[in-house]
């Protein structure tokens, strides 16, 4: 069986020839392909579950593609496959997730010495003076605020195309608790107090290196006020008033999808 491998540039995979959204994809390619590209990082790399590997080809952000092949965001994969039973999800924005980060980590920190990469613990390895560096993960909190009109707090940030709205979100400080972030961010970010938070559910994001917890909690007290640094509108909707909201596959939609079916 011929070996095949994920084409990664950036946060984007590649693909060699016009993708098809109805095709449920595996995006693995014969690592024969990989003669392509100018210098590619080539590496292995285990899957979560221990029972397979993957392989994994980097290509350069400054190198251009070769004829036919396409670019496409994992977070396009992420919107269009989002609930299938596409197996190879995960694998994707694992190995996406460490492409990017071996790239980043490839001297090391102390000495400056090249890395080794050790792929059975995604891990470098300094030979000189034995540092050990894993892969960076930036844990990121996402909330949804409800008040007592069971009404959803949602907010335009700059980042967004127009018309967009999603949770509050924010990332941890060190010293700080999951729950002292979601207080701290959305007291910051519109000047509301909150309480009653609980946790949902996780995410791994990888672009290029978040952890997004997602987190319900109750509006308390305050007047709504958007910081005007990142956040420029922020107001309560109710069911049949939502505005344009994040795509499919990203943890905002699923928090709002499941608050829609009424099942916080």
């Amino acid at each position: 069986m011929e070996k095949c491998a994920f084409y990664f540039q950036g946060d984007n995979v590649l693909a060699p020839y016009e993708w098809n959204e109805t095709e449920a994809e595996l995006f693995e390619f014969p690592l024969e392909l990989s003669k392509l590209f100018n210098s590619p990082d080539i590496f292995k790399l285990f899957a979560l579950n221990g029972k397979t590997d993957m392989t994994c080809v980097s290509v350069s952000p400054k190198d251009a593609l070769p004829n036919g092949w396409k670019s496409i965001t994992v977070r396009r994969i992420l919107s269009v496959y989002a609930g299938s039973d596409n197996n190879n999800l995960s694998n994707i924005i694992r190995s996406c997730h460490i492409a990017q980060w071996k790239r980043e980590s490839r001297f090391c920190g102390t000495c400056g010495t090249e890395n080794d990469f050790l792929p059975e613990h995604a891990q470098r390895l300094c030979p000189n003076c034995g540092r050990a560096e894993f892969p960076r993960i930036c844990p990121a909190i996402i909330v949804l605020i409800t008040d007592s009109e069971n009404r959803i707090l949602l907010a335009h940030n700059k980042r967004f195309r127009a018309g967009v709205y999603s949770h509050i979100s924010g990332f941890n400080e060190a010293g700080e608790s999951l729950e002292e972030t979601v207080v701290r961010e959305i007291r910051e970010e519109i000047n509301i107090e909150v309480n009653n938070i609980e946790y949902i559910k996780s995410q791994p994001w990888p672009f290029p290196n978040s952890l997004m917890l997602g987190f319900k909690a109750r509006y308390l007290s305050g007047t709504i006020k958007p910081d005007g640094e990142e956040i420029e509108d922020a107001k309560f909707f109710s069911k049949d008033s939502l505005p344009e909201l994040p795509g499919e596959g990203s943890l905002s939609r699923m928090i709002i999808n499941n608050w829609l079916a009424e099942k916080y």
